[in-house]
Order: C-alpha cells, then sequence, then structure tokens
C-alpha cells in the first residue's frame, strides 16, 4: 500500500508540475485544479462514506465568501484562509450532528442539504442594503464582494500568490488533500467508514458509533470544500451568490458520478474533464454547456455506472501487473543462468 501511495504522488506530482508546460492558459488550469479539490470533497463523503450530498456548493461558498469577509477584517490574508476553513467546517459538523443524530435517511438528507444551499443562496442575493454587512465587509447582494486582498508569498508579503505561483499552491493542495485523504481511508477511521456504508446497522450492531463517523466525515468534505472556495476566492478576486447556486450544485454531483464515485481520482478526473468542456462550451453559443453536461451523464449512467476511472482501473491494473510479472521473469531467468554458471 505505501508503495502504490508513493507512486500515485509521484506520477501526480509530474503531471501538476508537468502540467503548465503542456496547456499555456494558467488561468484555466488554475481553476480546474480547484473544481479537482471540490469534486474530491464530494467524492469522499459520497463514495466511501454514502452520504450524497446536494448542498457542496453551500460549504464552498462560505469558503469563499469567509475569505472575502476575513481578509477585509484582518490585515493578513492567510489569517483569513484559516477561517476560511474553520467556518464551512464546523457549519457542516453542526448539520451534519443535526442530520445524523436526528437519523434522517438517505432521501431527506440529500433535500435538506439542498435546501440549506438554495436558503443560502437566496439571502446572499438579497443583502445589497448598508445594513448587511460584517465589520468593515459589505455582503453587497447579487454584486458579491470585489476588491479584497488575496493570499501573498509566505517569503515575501509585498507578492501576491497570482499566475504560476496560484496554479501550483493550488495543485500542492490537492495532492496534499489526495494523499490525505488516501492514508485516512487505509486507518481504522477510513475502514469503519466504508464499513459504515456497506452495511450501517451491522456497524451500529459491533459497537461503533455511526452517528459520530459520519459527522466526522462530513466534517471534512466540508472543509475540503470550503478550502476550494478560498482558493477559488483567490483565483477569480471576487465572491458571488452564484458560488451557492442549484447549478453550481448539480456541476459538483455530475463531476463525481462521470469519474467514478467508488475512487478517490476519479472525482478529480471528472471535474478536470468536464470543467475544461465547461470552458471550451463557453467560448460559442452554438451548444448550451447544460444540454452537454446532462446529456454526458445520461450515457455515462448507461454505458458507464461506475464512472470513467473505476471502469478502466482494473484495464490498468491488469497490463502493470503483466509488465511486474514479465519483469520478475527476466530477472528469474538472469538469476537461473548465473547459477548455472557458478554450478559449472
Amino acid at each position: 500500500m505505501l508503495r502504490e501511495t508513493a507512486f500515485s504522488a509521484a506520477v501526480g506530482l509530474a503531471l501538476l508540475v508537468a502540467a503548465p508546460f503542456l496547456f499555456d492558459d494558467i488561468y484555466t488550469l488554475t481553476v480546474l485544479t480547484i473544481y479537482g479539490l471540490l469534486a474530491l470533497s464530494l467524492g469522499f463523503i459520497w463514495g466511501f462514506g454514502g452520504i450524497l450530498c446536494f448542498g457542496q456548493a453551500a460549504f464552498f461558498g462560505l469558503g469563499a465568501y469567509g475569505f472575502a469577509i476575513a481578509s477585509i477584517n484582518f490585515a493578513d490574508p492567510w489569517i483569513a484562509a484559516l477561517v476560511s476553513l474553520i467556518i464551512p467546517a464546523l457549519f457542516a459538523a453542526a448539520l451534519g450532528a443535526m442530520l445524523f443524530y436526528g437519523r434522517l435517511s438517505d432521501v431527506y438528507l440529500a433535500v435538506v442539504t439542498l435546501v440549506v444551499t438554495l436558503i443560502l443562496f437566496k439571502f446572499m442575493n438579497s443583502t445589497a442594503g448598508s445594513a448587511y454587512k460584517i465589520g468593515d465587509a459589505r455582503l453587497g447582494g447579487f454584486n458579491g464582494i470585489p476588491g479584497f486582498d488575496t493570499l501573498t508569498l509566505p517569503w515575501d508579503s509585498s507578492e501576491y500568490l497570482i499566475n504560476e505561483y496560484l496554479y501550483y499552491f493550488c495543485a500542492l493542495i490537492l495532492l496534499l488533500a489526495y494523499l490525505g485523504l488516501r492514508w485516512l481511508l487505509t486507518a481504522p477511521f477510513g475502514r469503519i467508514l466504508v464499513g459504515i456504508r456497506e452495511n450501517e446497522l451491522r456497524a451500529e450492531l459491533v459497537g461503533y458509533d455511526v452517528r459520530l463517523v459520519k459527522t466526522l466525515a462530513f466534517a471534512i468534505g466540508g472543509m475540503l470544500a470550503g478550502l476550494s472556495g478560498m482558493l477559488f476566492a483567490n483565483w477569480a478576486e471576487i465572491v458571488t451568490p452564484a458560488l451557492f447556486s442549484l447549478s453550481q450544485s448539480a456541476e459538483i454531483i455530475i463531476w463525481v458520478i462521470v469519474g467514478g464515485a467508488g475512487s478517490l481520482l476519479g472525482p478529480i478526473v471528472g471535474a478536470f474533464a468536464l470543467g475544461a468542456l465547461k470552458f471550451f462550451l463557453g467560448q460559442q453559443t452554438l451548444v448550451n454547456n447544460l444540454f452537454v453536461l446532462g446529456s454526458i451523464l445520461v450515457v455515462t449512467v448507461l454505458f458507464l455506472p461506475r464512472g470513467i476511472v473505476p471502469t478502466l482501473a482494473p484495464f490498468f491494473k491488469k497490463r502493470r501487473r503483466r509488465a511486474t510479472a514479465a519483469g520478475a521473469g527476466k530477472r528469474g531467468g538472469r538469476n537461473a543462468r548465473r547459477r548455472l554458471r557458478h554450478a559449472r
């Protein structure tokens, strides 16, 4: 397992470092990396915890708004970044505790998370008046909050984290989040979480606190979504109520389904592929973006119900096993010939 994790880390690091040299649009590449982190947050709680959350955009928006508001009220944007992690994590923990300790079924859980997102979307759109402000930060209604300080370089506070610097920072965060979740899923907590997904009643009868484990997993997913929202605020340099929109929530779910909810890599691949397609379609008016995404979702559900990565993973694993076996066979043949020569 350690060897597979090291191999995944090396491949992921190589791809993320090489990406700017393969694609010259660093602006789009940065936001695709942010989308990958956002999709990973839902892929973790849904694919491994069995928690279908229709409101992941709520934590995404809270992270973005939390950073913008804290950045205006605090002199240090890195303190604002910390605040933007704490707010969605606590909100997700509180919401999760209410849902799981209230023993709501999966259907009601999905509905409640969707309603919470719509409430936040509606509320943020109605905050245009001067009375709606937190400290020195005016919420701005549908215009959002522009003009806040973004992250600076740790070694030079006068230089902002933009362009290549911001991309590599986002890429590093994505890689660390992926490796951290891989480690977590191999730890006792992760095994218990997967066990609850498979059979919640059996896990409860064995003695595990199912509600606590699901609440903690939900909080981790919310924190990662908030982290992606903070990065998005630094990328866009403006936050608006559109971050809480129904279309944003639907897109995240489509990314995870297409990429494959049963793996950590799948949501990232889905976000990169469909996010890139979204930016490409946004440059023309001939085809509607939502129509294309809906069509891709239908085709995926019909022909690739497990998603892209879980469907293709066995093929690549089989090829790697054959290559390993062939290499071992060659090494064994060489060793046998050496022993034969020594025997003579």
